[in-house]
């Protein structure tokens, strides 16, 4: 860890030595001169910033089900992952799918923690009045932190180095010195995020295949709009949060729904190149309480699986095990 921590010092006086700059310009923000247009439906948060959201599926006044969608990396408030299913109508579901701070028409939050983006789906939630109690929750392939201090050591590590060696940079480059995150993933001396750049690497042979049949134009399209902000205040700001130092230690949480009034549900692709399955497989023994379900052969893109969407929203609002 010691020569870790040197390396990236030491890249740190490389960046000061080449005169580059360090900080992010500032952000771009909708609705503002020289920022891109406000065209979503917005509410104003409670410190003032503006949070775009859109409203699918059935009229909420109908709803048998009510569902706050939060869109991964990359991604915005159009991500018709969820919204376009066809079960949506069939199980009478209001979907509202919103921007996180930065990204898409949302504004940046410089003060973005775990916790306060929790916050914000509450307080879109009141706003919105879907009611105050929590029936249940869904996670697909959601991203890990390799510096949660309850994973073993040895797990960790043998997982972090299943990443690409640039990935490994640009993510210890976002544990150990955040200040240089927005240099790291612009400067051209040494390779950056393959992520960021979605090289075909980070992708399984299923992703590959999905990517394909659903078109990667599509996903770039999603990608340019979750950034049109900068991709500081989104992506960049995403590494640091998600790869830094988390304010509590998730596999410390007690049960979230104990009178089985909902469960947790967890969807992982044991082929994942992304998110390592024996990580996710460790969550799910440490935390008994989540509803585990690993698909063989699947990578990253699980949404594209076909029935995948369906499998989730019957599991988690009508009781049926997911695919």
């Amino acid at each position: 860890m010691l020569a870790q921590i040197l390396a990236v010092l030491l890249i740190g006086l490389l960046a000061w030595a080449l005169n580059k700059s360090l900080r992010a310009p500032p952000p771009m923000i909708c609705g503002t001169p020289g920022g891109p247009p406000v065209t979503a439906t917005r509410m104003k948060l409670r410190d003032g910033r503006h949070l775009a959201y859109q409203e699918n599926g059935v009229p909420k006044e109908e709803a048998k089900h009510k569902i706050v969608f939060v869109h991964g990396f990359t991604s915005n408030r159009l991500d018709p992952m969820i919204v376009t299913n066809e079960a949506v109508r069939e199980l009478g579901v209001y979907v509202v799918t919103f921007d996180r701070p930065g990204y898409g028409e949302s504004d940046p939050d410089p003060n973005r923690t775990p916790k306060s983006l929790a916050l914000d789906i509450e307080e879109l939630a009141d706003y919105l009045g879907l009611g105050s109690k929590l029936a249940g929750a869904a996670l697909v392939a959601p991203v890990i932190n390799y510096w949660w201090p309850s994973f073993p050591a040895k797990l960790a590590n043998e997982a972090y180095k299943l990443q690409l060696p640039q990935d490994q940079w640009a993510l210890r480059i976002a544990h150990y010195a955040p200040w240089l995150t927005y240099w790291w993933n612009t400067q051209k001396l040494f390779p950056s995020s393959a992520v960021i750049a979605r090289r075909p690497e980070t992708l399984s042979r299923q992703d590959l295949e999905l990517v394909s049949r659903y078109g990667e134009g599509r996903y770039g399209f999603f990608q340019e709009v979750a950034t049109q902000q900068g991709a500081y205040e989104s992506l960049h700001r995403d590494m640091k949060i998600g790869f830094g130092k988390w304010e509590f230690d998730p596999m410390a949480m007690e049960n979230p729904l104990p009178n089985d009034e909902g469960k947790v549900h967890l969807w992982q692709g044991d082929e994942d190149k992304k998110v390592p399955v024996d990580l996710q497989r460790f969550i799910a023994k440490k935390l008994p309480w989540i509803q585990y379900h690993e698909l063989p052969g699947a990578g990253h893109a699980l949404h594209y699986v076909p029935g995948m969407i369906e499998g989730v929203l019957r599991a988690l609002l009508v009781g049926e095990e997911g695919k």
